[in-house]
């Protein structure tokens, strides 16, 4: 009967019929200190000496239990993939170096977004156009308007943001909110009259008032007619007149009107 390396007695005479391991049938020609005595496990893998009933070689990992070595050390270096992170000093774990990409030609081209503002911050908005509101006693002596007179005194200047303004009077009932509040001028219907422009030139257009819309010039008697269907273009100058006694002109916003009526948008 013949002796394994292991030192498992086997009737093959090529292989061991306990472990698998060659029989030696001659003496080696290696130190007999090679040759692992019947105590101690010798790795099939690399042949290192093991104490005896270790599960694995110390050397190369080799699985006593299942006959394979470790999944890692069947994987080529080149082919393994790179780890998450490896263990430094006091197992702090440190990341792998993140990968820089060089810029495309696209990309190195195009213009870079600018950074979007601040949460909580919004553009400031100026006005471009405002629209002077004044008591006319002129208009008021050729209404006969039963309502008294308010003093007249500086104009109203109301800031014009958008490309159209409502002419008329509040009512929270009705949800109705004019950009150029009438206020107290009782003939000015709610809803009476509609500014709209393209930002150079500006129309108006009355909205079925009980009083009518006119529109007269910077110099001249007052308009006794007026101002039919439709959307009427207004030049530099002209008057609009609506109600009892409010004449309202539009014009291009002073540098200084347009900071005092800066809004955020």
């Amino acid at each position: 009967m013949a002796l394994c390396p292991a030192g498992h007695s086997t009737e093959q005479a090529d292989y061991c019929d306990v472990c698998g391991l060659p029989v030696i049938t001659s003496p080696p020609s290696v130190a007999p200190t090679l040759i692992a005595p019947a105590s101690a496990q010798l790795c099939p893998h690399c042949g290192a000496l093991n104490a005896p009933g270790a599960l694995f070689c110390e050397a190369c990992g080799y699985d006593y239990t299942t006959g394979m070595m470790p999944r890692s050390a069947a994987i080529p270096p080149r082919l393994a993939p790179p780890p998450a992170g490896h263990l430094a000093a006091a197992g702090s774990l440190i990341p792998p170096p993140v990968p820089v990409l060089a810029p495309s030609a696209e990309s190195a081209s195009s213009p870079v977004p600018a950074a979007p503002a601040p949460s909580g911050t919004s553009a400031i908005r100026e006005p471009g156009w405002v629209a002077e509101v004044w008591i006319d006693p002129d208009w008021y002596a050729t209404q006969g308007s039963p309502e008294p007179l308010p003093s007249p005194g500086l104009p109203d200047v109301v800031p014009l943001f958008g490309q159209s303004a409502l002419i008329g009077r509040l009512s929270l009932s009705r949800k109705i909110e004019p950009e150029i509040d009438c206020e107290l001028d009782n003939g000015c219907s709610r809803k009476h009259a509609q500014l709209t422009t393209d930002g150079t030139r500006w129309w108006i257009e009355d909205l079925e008032s009980a009083n009518g819309t006119f529109v007269g010039s910077a110099a001249g008697p007052l308009p006794a007619m007026p101002i039919p269907r439709g959307r009427v273009e207004i030049s530099s100058g002209q008057r609009i007149y609506v109600g009892a006694w409010t004449r309202i002109v539009v014009r291009r916003a002073t540098p200084d009107e347009r900071q005092a009526f800066a809004l955020n948008g």
